[in-house]
């Protein structure tokens, strides 16, 4: 039964991805363009986020 469920599982992602193929491809193509100034906001963000967790798990362990 777990066999079952993997390929399942395999077959419903790889339809997905082809499914939404397309639109991603398009909003590649056609999307909104981000700034500099604005990826250099979103990488601060995520590198607070990063640091935030490893702080969580520094926690946890010590």
């Amino acid at each position: 039964m777990e066999l079952f469920l993997k390929i399942t599982f395999a077959i419903l992602l790889l339809m997905m991805v082809w499914r939404l193929w397309p639109a991603a491809k398009d909003q590649m193509e056609n999307g909104p363009k981000g700034s500099s100034a604005e990826w250099r906001g979103f990488a601060i963000i995520l590198l607070a986020v990063v640091l935030f967790v490893a702080l969580l798990i520094a926690m946890v362990r010590g």
